[in-house]
């Protein structure tokens, strides 16, 4: 396939046709539960029910049916934060391809075991770099070495054109059921997916405000957008792992920049509530990146009152073990949860002190770490307290400052708090 200076509709249908005896065509589902709280009409456009549980496999399989036979002989190497390696290894497994999958160290476990799962014997996997971008420059070395065909996972035409082929099911569905979609809203890694999305959406739906959701501090495709080229962010946290990318794709963000109306960035700590409340509420297991476009509904609330939204659920690769983790993220953004340093008088009683004059009657201490010291009047202590009701973060620091005025908020130094909590 030769593609044009830019991805569009027209290739988009082409691969909805060619994956629409390969994948599955995922739920759009009414969200009772969304709508009521948002005063709007909430649809879900279920990618975590797909095969390997995200959207992923839609632009590798696509990638590689696409690809010249002659380029793939040797095999082909891939490089994933987790999803798009479950796409790729399901694909070359079908196919019978073999296949190299280079992912971050910092991959959480249970998508390494997926695409150990789902490619079986054809593939190996290669764990190197602590992110994505140096885990595809590995993959990128390899490939040259090698030479195998690399099936990028953003920033490349027929990846994207997989990718859009949600938005084809969208807007049929959508047509079905009577539909008219104010807003479509995805998360945004690499940017392929918004790519896609954005492309045939657009052009069946101009009047659709189309919007890309980041993660607060992997901003990459606004940074993008602001400086009129890719450029690689720093200090990306990989809490939301199937988005946290330095720099998007050039191809992507060019993609992007013609047809996305607004990018949005959500804090680590609000995805972590979203998907805590996604399970307890409605039993949807997604991912912190599946989870970002729901989570992103609060910053655009006004807006969409009365209106019809679609919401990509990209993903529902989530390790059970994160889920404390998320718990303690979602409590903490709230302002639930908070974690001090403070130095007690070394005598007995002060804990006492403490407990009396610093707790509200509803507060719980779930952390209280010390070491204590000969000789010396006073010690340093590491306390968790669970604000319970009644109790504001600004009341208990103010009875804490009175107690010690020279306590150390945990939340608001980021080396102390990873090193301690």
């Amino acid at each position: 396939m030769t593609y044009s200076d830019f991805l569009t509709a027209k290739d988009v249908i082409e691969a909805y046709q060619t994956l629409s005896k390969v994948v599955r065509h995922t739920a759009l589902e009414y969200d009772e539960y969304l709508s009521k709280k948002y005063h709007a009409h909430i649809y879900l456009k279920r990618e975590d029910q797909q095969r390997v549980r995200s959207f992923k496999i839609r632009g590798a399989y696509y990638n590689i049916i696409k690809a010249d036979k002659e380029k793939l002989k040797n095999g082909v190497v891939a490089a994933s934060a987790g999803n798009h390696a479950q796409g790729v290894a399901a694909t070359c497994r079908a196919l019978d391809i073999q296949a190299t999958i280079f992912m971050p160290v910092t991959t959480p476990n249970q998508k390494v075991s997926a695409v150990r799962r789902f490619g079986g014997k054809n593939i190996t996997t290669i764990l190197v770099g602590d992110t994505f971008d140096e885990a595809q420059q590995a993959a990128l070395d390899y490939t040259q070495k090698n030479q195998m065909f690399l099936v990028a996972p953003f920033d490349d035409y027929a990846t994207m054109a997989g990718q859009g082929s949600i938005a084809v099911e969208i807007f049929n569905d959508a047509k079905d059921q009577a539909i008219d979609v104010d807003y479509l809203i995805t998360s945004v890694g690499g940017g392929g997916l918004i790519s896609g999305v954005s492309t045939y959406t657009k052009y069946i739906s101009p009047q659709t405000t189309v919007v890309g959701v980041e993660p607060e501090t992997a901003q990459s495709m606004a940074a993008a957008f602001k400086a009129q080229q890719p450029v690689t962010v720093s200090n990306v946290d990989h809490f939301v792992d199937g988005a946290a990318v330095a720099k998007v794709g050039q191809l992507t963000y060019r993609q992007a920049h013609r047809y996305v109306d607004r990018l949005l960035a959500v804090p680590e700590g609000k995805v972590a509530q979203t998907v805590m409340d996604m399970y307890t509420y409605e039993a949807i297991v997604a991912e912190p990146a599946g989870a970002m476009p729901i989570a992103s509904l609060d910053i655009i609330a006004k807006d969409i009152v009365d209106q019809t939204v679609v919401l990509v659920v990209s993903g529902g690769n989530n390790d059970i073990s994160r889920m404390q983790e998320m718990e303690q993220k979602s409590l903490m953004y709230k302002g639930q949860q908070q974690f001090y340093l403070v130095e007690f008088p070394q005598r007995p009683g002060a804990l006492r002190q403490f407990v009396n004059d610093v707790l509200g009657p509803n507060d719980d201490i779930t952390r209280f770490e010390y070491t204590k010291k000969i000789n010396s009047e006073t010690v340093s202590v590491m306390v968790g307290i669970l604000l319970g009701e009644g109790t504001s973060v600004t009341s208990l620091t103010q009875r804490l400052s009175a107690f010690f005025p020279k306590y150390v908020n945990l939340q608001e130094n980021s080396v102390l708090f990873n090193m301690l909590v």
